[in-house]
């Protein structure tokens, strides 16, 4: 048996006692493992801003999120509701066939495979949104360790198992796993494995997508695979907020030094403000401070893709980069015409750093052919004035279809971790736009609903049981209540 293999077997043992397991206990575990992590704080920030060359503060409020939304799941769990309990009661009456009794809920699927992000060392990593949904689901976590932040990724799975240890559960419900690209595809393609979750590049989730449907029984893949998150803006909008909005557009884009998923690495002006827009923009980017990229995998391909953009005699550069030392990211910025833009669907390629293409519009009819062309994204935004947006409501339908978050205010870099929140769209931003990786919903994604036919009530699981012992929101009979 190799070690891949006993680490799956553990995990399948873990999981029939894990997927039982009250709610109650379960948030404590969620609770403790927040509380293992906080605890080794003084020493996690500068590990992980050490590895990922980030700053301590970039650090401090990651740590924040990651402690956060471990917490949220945990409030989520011990409240009870997300199982969407459904019970439909029998009529033996009915004619002309009795009706049976039929109760439906969420069930959890069986061990995860998780898979840790560059760009997020804590956040997006071990104990990351994948990680604890998957977790809060009742799925045990096999998680793949990212190379980039190895000593981080240790810290963290200690933390974790001490949890796991401290709650008195099976060691197999989580497990730490370092490796290459062959581990990787060792992992998703084990006939243990029952759902995959990848934060990273197009090729990289691709390639465990096809695996994964290559198997003889296949598997969901939710990967987060990147996205250039256009933002479109429209004349009235900019007259009235031209210097806040070049602000807001520069500081977005060069945040991070733009190593964000929802880095806005499109934006759409008219033609009647280009010239305002692009100059405000310039003179920025003249501003920002370089600093070095994650890794120096992460800044060669940077280099390397504005490189093969500048073959395109179709793009105007407005400011260059070129690789200074090893690993900073140098902002740039290009301009091409929207009618070229069309023409050539290399200019929708994501670039992973600080890059922006200005993309110079006419008018709403050249934006709806646009929409209709652009490939599916995380998020879309929208800058204009309410006149604009009623003028431009087919425009808006098309959007809609293109993205799993439409804003109207601000920037796509910040994504809140809430109730409401859905970060995943359409391919290939996402392999499933039905799902999202931060949120409450990301729970959804490790789970399969279950129904039960007649079963005996004392046999019911809590949630379904007559009495509602949890106390649980449910649909009764096709209305919704307590």
């Amino acid at each position: 048996m190799s070690q891949i293999d006993l680490y799956f077997q553990q995990a399948q043992e873990a999981f029939l006692v894990f997927k039982t397991l009250e709610n109650d206990k379960k948030s404590a575990f969620l609770e403790e493992m927040a509380s293992q992590i906080d605890a080794v704080r003084n020493q996690l920030v500068p590990t992980a801003a050490r590895e990922s060359h980030l700053p301590e503060g970039r650090i401090t409020g990651e740590l924040g999120r990651t402690l956060g939304q471990i917490k949220l799941f945990a409030k989520l769990i011990a409240e009870g509701s997300w199982v969407e309990a459904v019970i439909d009661h029998a009529d033996p009456e009915r004619s002309p066939l009795p009706k049976p009794d039929i109760r439906r809920m969420l069930r959890p699927l069986g061990p995860v495979v998780v898979f840790g992000a560059s760009n997020f060392p804590l956040a997006f990593s071990t104990a990351g949104g994948d990680t604890v949904s998957a977790l809060a689901a009742g799925c045990p976590v096999i998680y793949k360790a990212h190379p980039a932040h190895p000593e981080t990724s240790r810290m963290v799975a200690e933390a974790i198992r001490t949890a796991v240890r401290l709650s008195k559960l099976p060691k197999g419900v989580f497990q730490h796993v370092e490796g290459g690209a062959e581990t990787g595809q060792e992992l998703a393609a084990h006939p243990l494995a029952k759902a995959v979750a990848f934060t990273g590049s197009f090729r990289g989730g691709k390639a465990l997508f096809d695996t994964a449907n290559r198997r003889e029984v296949p598997i969901p893949v939710y990967a987060e695979m990147g996205s250039v998150n256009p933002i479109f803006a429209f004349e009235k909008r900019l007259d009235n907020q031209m210097e806040a909005l070049a602000g807001a557009y520069v500081s977005s884009l060069s945040l991070g030094v733009g190593q964000f998923c929802t880095n806005p690495g499109l934006i759409f002006i008219p033609q009647s403000a280009e010239a305002n827009f692009s100059a405000a923009v310039a003179s920025l980017l003249e501003e920002v401070v370089s600093a070095p990229m994650l890794h120096e995998g992460i800044a060669k391909s940077y280099y390397t893709s504005l490189e093969n953009l500048k073959s395109s005699n179709k793009l105007e550069w407005l400011k260059t980069a070129t690789a200074s030392e090893l690993l900073t990211g140098n902002a740039a910025f290009a301009k091409v015409q929207a009618a070229d833009w069309l023409d050539d669907d290399d200019f929708q390629e994501e670039v992973f750093g600080p890059f922006g293409i200005m993309v110079v519009y006419k008018d709403g009819g050249e934006l709806e052919q646009i929409a209709l062309q652009l490939k599916g994204q995380l998020t879309c935004t929208v800058w204009a004035e309410e006149a604009e947006l009623e003028d431009n409501q087919g425009f808006l339908n098309l959007l809609e279809e293109k993205c799993g978050r439409l804003l109207f205010k601000g920037v796509p870099t910040g994504v809140e971790v809430g109730y409401a929140m859905q970060h995943g769209g359409p391919y290939p931003s996402t392999t499933d736009s039905r799902s999202t990786s931060v949120g409450t919903h990301a729970i959804k994604r490790f789970v399969r609903p279950v129904a039960y036919q007649d079963m005996p009530g004392k046999f019911l699981p809590d949630a379904l049981k007559e009495a509602n012992p949890l106390g649980i929101w449910r649909t009764v009979d096709g209305s919704w209540m307590k």
